[in-house]
């Protein structure tokens, strides 16, 4: 194992780091994904191709990878030189602009696993699974709790993530963690503290996203990585719908 990786020794070994080093992961949205991609190539993944149309803004700031010099800047070149400022032999492909209907196929070619960032404001994020799953390309849905973090996997041969959605309304990030909440609570494991977050969210007047922490951010990339090692190793992860939940709240 090189000197870039020797720490990881143990817990990966030479011929797992190989494989995670050549396995194309593929984001869609570099939000929370900008958190996601770093700890993901810190552990080794170099083949990385992120996809977004946004612009930094100075809300960002608070959970995502960016800073002040970097306000009004490409989220996607900003993010592809942090990560080629890490590792200069990793390869990072872009593409600025957002995924649609027309292009979503060939981006996501080529991919040995997804991670959907996209915010759930049409129907993309769910074409995007749609694509990914007829690709055979299992799909990592990252949820920042604030004080906690959430992740479920979109399997190819298992259930899709709209199999929650409720008749009345389209699928979204309230869907999910709603679904969550009322899944622990009947498995003896309530959250308060979460489900006080989503009383609060619900009530407020202005339509406003829903609020994150850098806490969760930091947490959801962790999970994800280590979730990402675990299928490009062909070791067992758990499917939609079940899900990983990890929470710092304990009262």
């Amino acid at each position: 194992m090189n000197d870039r990786y020797h720490r990881n020794r143990i817990y990966l070994d030479k011929s797992e780091q190989e494989i995670i080093k050549n396995c194309p992961i593929i984001f869609g949205g570099c939000g929370i994904g900008s958190i996601i991609a770093e700890c993901a190539l810190r552990l080794g993944f170099e083949h990385i191709t992120i996809i977004d149309g946004d612009q930094v803004e100075l809300s960002n700031l608070n959970r995502q990878n960016y800073t002040e010099n970097d306000i009004t800047a490409n989220k996607t070149q900003t993010l592809k030189s942090r990560l080629l400022s890490i590792n200069a032999e990793a390869t990072i492909n872009i593409y600025d602009g957002f995924i649609s209907q027309d292009n979503a196929e060939e981006l996501i070619a080529g991919h040995q696993i997804a991670i959907n960032a996209i915010d759930f404001t049409s129907d993309i994020p769910i074409r995007f699974d749609e694509i990914c799953r007829e690709q055979n390309i299992p799909i990592l849905h990252p949820y920042n709790l604030g004080w906690g973090s959430l992740v479920t996997v979109v399997s190819p041969q298992g259930l899709p993530i709209t199999n929650i959605e409720r008749n009345d309304e389209p699928f979204s990030e309230l869907t999910m963690v709603e679904y969550v909440s009322s899944y622990l609570k009947f498995w003896g494991q309530p959250q308060p503290w979460l489900d006080q977050v989503l009383k609060n969210f619900k009530e407020e007047k202005e339509p406003f996203p829903p609020p994150q922490l850098a806490i969760g951010s930091w947490g959801v990339a962790a999970m994800c990585s280590h979730i990402l090692f675990n299928l490009a190793t062909g070791k067992a992860v758990k499917k939609f719908p079940e899900f990983y939940f990890s929470s710092l709240s304990y009262v």
